[in-house]
């Protein structure tokens, strides 16, 4: 991706197929809970007003295959963003159905509040579902990736197991979902 704002760092096959295939099919059944959002405080609420997102629980295989995917490119994505990163938080694996969004925000890097997050350096998110501008059958409309700077807006097109990275304190939405998860 390029050097210009957004400053992106990405991977389109980062997943196989086969694996896209295998991580959705185990989600399908996964438990979760509604995702929380972190303010001033460091325990997580729900805040539907701002996210409104369920977070899935898969096995402790997928778990570690994605950190272990993850770890392989960390060099490739320290260099990109001239930066040192210590460790991988555990993934959190989120899925978005038809009215579901999370408001502009950035993941930390900020200054603003001081919490663990906040340390986060880079952000990545891992496409697992195919992005539609009309509703299909097996893909989304709606819930797109933007990214936000003043007036500028830059909408990122997704596609199944394609790997985007950028810098934490980057203001990021996912807009409503229209159709499908």
């Amino acid at each position: 991706m390029s050097n210009h704002w957004p400053d992106l760092f990405g991977v389109t096959q980062f997943l196989e197929p086969s694996l896209v295939d295998a991580i959705v099919a185990e989600l399908k059944s996964a438990p979760g809970s509604p995702a929380t959002v972190y303010g001033s405080t460091g325990s997580g609420t729900i805040e539907q007003s701002a996210r409104r997102t369920f977070r899935l629980r898969p096995s402790n295989e997928i778990v570690a295959l994605v950190i272990q995917k993850l770890r392989g490119i960390k060099d490739a994505v320290e260099r990109h963003f001239d930066v040192v990163l210590k460790e991988c938080e555990e993934p959190q694996f989120l899925r978005y159905r038809e009215g579901d969004f999370f408001v502009a925000h950035q993941d930390g890097n900020t200054g603003l509040i001081r919490l663990p997050t906040e340390e986060r350096l880079i952000s990545t998110v891992i496409f697992l579902s195919r992005e539609s501008e009309s509703p299909e059958d097996g893909a989304y409309s709606g819930g797109s990736l933007v990214f936000s700077r003043l007036r500028d807006r830059f909408r990122l097109s997704s596609e199944p197991g394609m790997l985007v990275a950028f810098r934490s304190e980057t203001t990021h939405e996912v807009t409503p979902v229209t159709h499908g998860e």
